[in-house]
């Protein structure tokens, strides 16, 4: 424990003490003034920083980008695995798209609007699509350099060859052309574009190539061609040893791992899509659209209905971003600008192939030595017995840390109470569950078994849109009650409510939860399941449904911190708490584990308690607005981020408050979508012991990680840590793997 909690540093004699808020050249001085001991005991007050100082804050849009810069930095690190480097490559790209595709989308609707609202941070909405051009363009720089000069050429030395349709052999490529004109061809659908032809429309992230050619009659044409997304983007290239010309497909298992780009197949086979016509030459291209759209629910008669059409509309938002081959002329890339409406800074030409989230195939591949080992998730001793799960949570609360700890319990929980002739109720939160879900079957077999269901299905859930209404649907066949979500909120908390009939009466069992209901994630995120069958809290869960089913107004819970009603004011008293705490006593702690730190009111009291002197250590994944390390501002604070093989989407907020600790967990970061807009909770967990093992056995480890954790400087910018001479690298989610499951045998670590 005494590890976690740092010592609260002596306070200097203040002389004068210069802080440069990092923003572009312009410094600010704050500055005490010394008293000589001849003059009388009276000292100048200096004037307390302005915390609505715009140099205090890093712009969201360029935080995250820093973000996506560190998930860059293990596709570059050697150190991982090379198809892990592969799937990091992947990520970022993919990250890239959803960036694009919500984040820049809304800043171009306020540029085109007109909004002059500003973020935190002062900058204008020109100046943040000027900076983040800029760093993309860094970063894409660096992308290609470590997948063409790094892991490609790492690959060919293991085995697994991405080549270009150029290098293959003349049996290759004749395999390959049987392939296209048996398989693609089919699924393909030239589209021209001249005075006769509107120029197409080009749907979200799909893959085209413009294709120019030469026609005996009219000269040069236009066209445009999109590639199927139903094929592999890498296609199997056989050998011509190992395959004969009746293997349609050229694309056994069996095969070498020997991969082409599928739009150089088709650029490669382009006279059979247009007989007569002479191909001079292929550039791929592809676009992103805005992808964020609102619904107006308070004019919408059928939420149903309207999210099912929006989706719909994706496809046709606006676009944002156009990328396309650097070798594309200017004549060609003039069209595309023209025709989609584009801004020429909205254009990112690359020297590879686009789209590379599509690198996610290559794990395909069995190549275990190039991977992660694999590890089996535990399942603590206190669940591995033949015992119901409610005697076992009569019995003590539950927590997992998943994917360290199984998610098989949770499952297992939902499952259970479907079948148990003493539930009278479930009732359950659902925000992404995926397809094919254990848990949503277990909910309708719960209803045939004639059990009340209730589920908050929310359709909101972005990119998870289609399939909610999917199982929503699924869900009423059944008789289950669904409701939508709220009217104006996103539900985000992670609930199920069970209610049984017990020999002492009606008992409620709980899990919460910071991460979705969703097995397959549950294996690459790091989330915190809690089970329990506290009265209080079952209480506060029950009431929390009625509100967000019924017309309740309660806003006021006994143990659950709920947004939007109360949480931020709660966390912010903590806060406050925990200053006086520092004045009083001068032990103030506070040490927060989160996705994003955004809003202005809660950096505000991270910098009043740091101000204070209170030691503040925040672990903050992605977003971080708060700048650390600013004399006078925030010196005492300490921010670092941990990429690595998990995704960290655990939120832990941890107050010492004198001893008289107190712990929360949940679905809420600070951040003011999360606090305004959304029904969150955060969950306190009072068994001292449970207490004990979060704060010590994951959160103290957490904050010890020397190599996958990177720090934040003041500048907005993060940087490796390094190490002392005596100190041992210490990686946190391999610690985890190693040791978590035995925490109980070997008590506290």
């Amino acid at each position: 424990m005494d590890d976690v909690i740092r010592k609260t540093p002596e306070p200097a004699i203040p002389t004068k003490a210069s802080a440069s808020y990092p923003t572009g050249g312009h410094a600010t001085e704050v500055t005490t003034m010394a008293t000589s001991p001849a003059q009388p005991p009276c000292r100048a007050v200096p004037t307390p920083p302005d915390l609505e100082d715009p140099k205090l804050y890093v712009n969201r849009e360029l935080s995250w980008l820093q973000f996506n810069a560190r998930v860059l930095e293990e596709a570059e690190d050697a150190e991982n695995p090379l198809l892990e480097r592969v799937k990091f490559l992947s990520i970022f790209s993919s990250n890239l798209d959803e960036f694009f595709m919500i984040r820049i989308s809304g800043l171009r609707e306020q540029l085109s609007g007109g909004v002059l609202e500003t973020p935190p941070d002062g900058m204008t909405t020109s100046e943040q699509l000027t900076a983040v051009r800029q760093e993309t363009l860094r970063q894409l720089t660096r992308f290609s350099d470590c997948y063409r000069n790094d892991v490609l050429e790492k690959l060919q030395a293991r085995g697994i060859h991405v080549l270009r349709y150029k290098e293959l052999q003349s049996k290759q490529r004749q395999l390959l052309r049987g392939y296209f004109s048996k398989e693609i061809f089919p699924a393909l659908t030239p589209l021209a574009f001249d005075p006769s032809h509107p120029f197409p429309h080009i749907s979200n992230l799909s893959l085209n190539l413009a294709v120019v050619g030469t026609d005996p009659e009219r000269g040069e044409c236009f066209a445009r061609v999109k590639i199927p997304d139903i094929f592999p983007r890498l296609v199997r290239v056989p050998s011509e040893h190992m395959v004969s010309e009746s293997d349609q497909l050229g694309l056994t298992e069996s095969s070498a791992d020997n991969f082409v780009w599928i739009e150089e197949v088709v650029a490669a086979n382009l006279n059979l899509l247009f007989p007569g016509i002479t191909i001079t030459a292929a550039y791929p291209f592809r676009i992103t659209r805005d992808a964020d759209f609102e619904i107006e629910e308070d004019e919408a008669a059928d939420l149903l209905a309207s999210i099912e059409k929006q989706v719909d509309n994706r496809h046709f938002g606006s676009v944002v971003r156009l990328e396309i081959d650097q070798a594309t002329p200017d004549h060609i890339r003039d069209i595309l600008i023209r025709n989609l409406s584009l801004a020429p800074y909205q254009v990112y030409a690359q020297d590879l192939p686009l789209g590379l989230s599509s690198l996610m195939e290559l794990l395909r591949i069995d190549r275990p030595d190039l991977k992660y080992p694999p590890f089996l998730p535990a399942v603590p001793e206190c669940l591995n017995k033949n015992e119901s799960l409610f005697s076992v949570i009569h019995r003590e609360d539950v927590v997992l840390y998943h994917p360290y700890d199984s998610f098989t319990p949770v499952v297992d929980f939902v499952r259970e109470a479907a079948t148990d002739p003493h539930v009278l109720t479930i009732k359950q939160t659902l925000y992404r569950v995926g397809s094919n879900s254990p848990i949503v079957e277990a909910l309708m077999e719960a209803r045939q078994n004639g059990k009340q269901v209730a589920v908050l299905l929310e359709l909101k859930a972005r990119f998870d849109e289609e399939n909610n209404i999917e199982w929503t649907r699924k869900l009423e066949d059944e008789g289950v009650h669904v409701v939508y979500g709220v009217l104006g909120l996103k539900t985000h908390a992670k609930m199920c409510l069970v209610v049984r009939r017990e020999e002492g009466g009606i008992r409620r069992y709980v899990h919460l939860g910071t991460g979705n209901y969703n097995p397959v994630t549950s294996r690459m995120y790091t989330d915190v399941s809690f089970f329990t069958c506290d009265p209080a809290t079952g209480a506060d869960v029950s009431d929390l449904f009625n509100s967000l089913t019924g017309y309740s107004r309660k806003d006021a819970y006994t143990k659950l911190l709920v947004a939007p009603q109360l949480m931020r004011r709660q966390i912010l008293e903590r806060i406050e708490r925990e200053i006086q705490r520092q004045k009083d006593k001068g032990d103030g702690y506070l040490a927060f584990k989160m996705n994003a730190l955004v809003d202005k009111p809660c950096i505000q009291a991270l910098y009043r308690a740091s101000q204070a002197g209170v030691t503040i250590d925040l672990q903050v994944r992605g977003v971080c607005g708060l700048r650390p390390g600013i004399p006078g501002i925030s010196e005492t604070i300490t921010v670092t981020s941990v990429v690595g093989r998990f995704l960290e989407h655990a939120r832990l907020y941890y107050f010492r408050n004198g001893g008289e600790e107190e712990l929360f967990l949940g679905s809420a970061d600070l951040m003011p979508r999360n606090l305004d807009r959304r029904v969150e909770i955060l969950f306190p967990i009072e068994s001292p012991h449970l207490r004990k093992e979060l704060v010590e056995d994951l959160l103290q480890v957490a904050l010890q990680d020397t190599v996958k954790s990177r720090q934040l400087l003041s500048n907005g910018h993060s940087t490796r840590l390094h190490l002392l001479p005596d100190q041992a690298p210490m990686n946190s989610q391999e610690w985890f793997l190693g040791h978590w499951s035995n925490r109980h045998a070997k008590g506290s670590s």
